[in-house]
């Protein structure tokens, strides 16, 4: 059997796909990285996606046509890059994608000039950290804005 495993840049009809493969990534992190506080994806609507779509590039990742991953990412006025909304449905965890999804706006970012990356995570979840610090990202500061400990990563390009 063949399969695919396509990686493209996320379109309004996706939105729905999106906001189903974060529910369940997000689900899952909140487990992973023991966090009993109410994060702020729980209150993000498709529309919210959709308004997105127009501000920031948001790139979908498919397995035989099946959305299993979606990451966003912003250039911001200093030309540094902020990640977010990165997820992948936890079936579908250690396989590759969500490396990929990150290759990927590795390379958007280069493109664009980009020197240097952000993104946050709960600094308690081990593996996700890990995860991390293997694509060249490492610990700039912690913070407790969220109600729990959240680690500002970063990565030169």
């Amino acid at each position: 059997m063949n399969y695919s495993f396509i990686i493209r840049k996320a379109v309004e009809s996706d939105a729905e796909a999106i906001h189903n493969i974060l529910k369940e990534a997000f689900k899952d992190y909140i487990i992973r990285a023991k966090i009993d506080e109410t994060i702020e994806l729980k209150t993000e609507t498709i529309e919210d996606i959709k308004n997105d779509l127009q501000t920031k590039e948001v790139f979908i990742g498919l397995i035989d046509n099946v959305p299993t991953g979606t990451i966003r990412v912003a250039i911001q006025a200093d030309n540094t890059a902020y990640i977010s909304r990165f997820g992948v449905l936890p079936e579908c965890h250690n396989i590759g994608v969500g490396k990929a999804l990150i290759k990927l706006v590795d390379k958007y970012l280069i493109s664009n000039q980009v020197k240097k990356v952000f993104l946050h995570t709960a600094s308690t979840y081990k593996e996700l950290v890990t995860f991390y610090y293997n694509l060249g990202f490492h610990i700039d500061s912690t913070s407790k804005d969220l109600g729990y400990v959240r680690a500002l990563l970063v990565k030169n390009l």
